[in-house]
């Protein structure tokens, strides 16, 4: 079975960052991934940017060897060869206005700029792009999170990038929104008569949301310990994916149509600030263990002055405050050095009112619906059934398992493929709006306020393990516990 993708216009794509992390292990593997399924028109250009002085057959081999293991030899050469390089600084004026001819050689194009910078970059890149009128015609700009610090420096980002682009103009990507779990989402509730009649406090006990990863910082350690776990991940990812458990039926699928119900569940979060964070919040910092199958450091050793009261791992009980959510726990986690790479939604229903089965049976456990993002794809319905024999009667759990690659025998796109190739159809649904991003902030500041007065350093826990024994009891106070099947 193929699928189906719907053409995209002739674009001129910048990657500025063009060197970085991102950039090898996402953004052009991704592209190449589209030319190889004949989705870049011919015509089209990726530039990449970044200070190193490279030129085009310098960066074309660089990719080369980055690329190799992501297509065969014929269409890497025919990809590299829509492939380019400049080598300029978002501060300085040395190339820009060579940069600004050749990519207005080709006015017609759409013209993608992507940020794959620090934000401190976004600033002076969308002032010179602005300088040259580069931001004319049909001219996009896509901005890598984390978009600032708080919300402070992200309204200040916010306030420089819209004086050049239009808020039609500006993409901010959370590539979590384009996985297939995540559109899945949407299907299952409003494209199917039998959950979303369910989707309410009356039949739903609890949302956990997780996002954990079995490495460590490693050569992010400079970017990370000035982040923290809560906003590298729960500020944006997470919480985008609260909002799409949560949010109410939109009337359509237009891009503002989904973001205002996504909007309407960053403002209805229950606060939660000095006065409850060290009952609803854990944080947590790994320590040298066995993780991957091996010994691995700590995160103190992975920095160079060995000293930080940076996260790693956070967990944390929000609540929803509307007449759908009242009194549905979420719990959330993520971290890194954890036992497993999974990133999974577990919604559990209440359990069944009464039960007409003796103890012999064997317990009844709740009913659940696991959409597993990563990896192995697909969405899991725990029901209970009876074991098959003579005998009697004896209960059993089992998942009806739906996997995306075995159900429709084709590789599923990187999220990051359906993304760029949005961006270019100037479809901004998958995208995050200005307001999402300053509500988003304005729940997380006082979470980061608390933790800054209270002075405490975040609780250790022994790589390749689940966190701080504290994000258990976090949970299990109320009875509960963290999904952790493997099956």
């Amino acid at each position: 079975m193929t699928a189906n993708f719907a053409p995209v216009e002739a674009f001129d794509l910048v990657i500025f960052g063009g060197t970085g992390d991102l950039a090898y292990r996402k953004l052009l593997p991704a592209l190449l991934r589209r030319h190889a399924d004949g989705q870049i028109p011919a015509g089209s250009r990726i530039v990449g940017v970044a200070r190193e002085a490279l030129d085009d057959a310098g960066y074309r081999k660089q990719l080369q060897a980055a690329l190799a293991d992501v297509a065969d030899a014929k269409t890497l050469e025919a990809f590299l060869q829509q492939v380019g390089y400049r080598s300029l600084d978002a501060r300085k004026d040395a190339g820009w206005d060579a940069f600004a001819e050749m990519i207005g050689e080709q006015p017609e194009h759409v013209r993608v700029f992507y940020l794959s910078t620090s934000p401190e970059l976004f600033v002076d890149i969308c002032g010179r792009l602005g300088h040259y009128r580069l931001n004319e015609g049909k001219a996009r700009v896509v901005l890598e999170k984390p978009i600032g610090r708080n919300l402070a420096s992200a309204n200040q980002i916010n306030d420089a990038v819209g004086q050049v682009f239009d808020e039609s103009q500006t993409f901010r990507i959370d590539h979590y929104l384009g996985k297939e779990t995540v559109q899945n989402l949407l299907a299952l509730r409003f494209g199917n008569a039998l959950f979303e009649p369910l989707w309410n406090n009356g039949h739903i006990d609890h949302v956990q949301i997780t996002v954990a990863e079995t490495v460590g910082v490693g050569h992010r350690a400079g970017y990370y310990d000035h982040a923290g776990a809560l906003r590298d991940m729960v500020q944006n990812h997470m919480l985008q994916l609260l909002c799409m458990v949560a949010m109410e039926p939109p009337s359509s699928l237009a891009p503002d149509a989904v973001r205002d119900e996504k909007l309407k569940v960053l403002n209805s979060l229950t606060p939660v600030d000095d006065s409850n964070a060290a009952q609803l919040t854990v944080r947590g910092q790994y320590r040298a263990g066995n993780a991957d199958g091996q010994h691995v450091p700590g995160y103190l050793d992975e920095l160079k002055d060995g000293k930080s009261n940076t996260e790693t791992f956070v967990a944390l009980k929000a609540g929803i405050a509307n007449w759908r959510w009242a009194g549905v726990p979420f719990y959330l986690r993520t971290g890194k050095r954890l036992p497993n790479r999974v990133s999974e939604i577990v919604v559990a229903f209440k359990p069944v009112p009464h039960s007409i089965f003796d103890s012999s049976a064997g317990t009844l456990a709740q009913n659940r619906l696991v959409l597993r993002l990563q990896p192995d794809e697909g969405v899991k319905l725990w029901l209970t059934i009876k074991h098959p024999g003579p005998g009697g009667l004896r209960l059993r759990h089992v998942p009806l398992d739906m996997s995306f690659a075995e159900a429709f025998g084709v590789q599923q796109p990187d999220a990051y493929e359906r993304l760029l190739l949005d961006v270019v159809r100037g479809n901004p649904t998958l995208f995050m709006r200005r307001d999402e991003v300053e509500a988003a902030w304005r729940w997380a500041d006082p979470i980061l306020a608390a933790w800054a007065a209270s002075g405490e350093p975040p609780r250790p826990y022994t790589a390749g393990t689940w966190g701080p024994s504290a994000s258990v009891a976090l949970i299990e106070r109320d009875g509960r516990t963290w999904n952790e099947d493997s099956e």
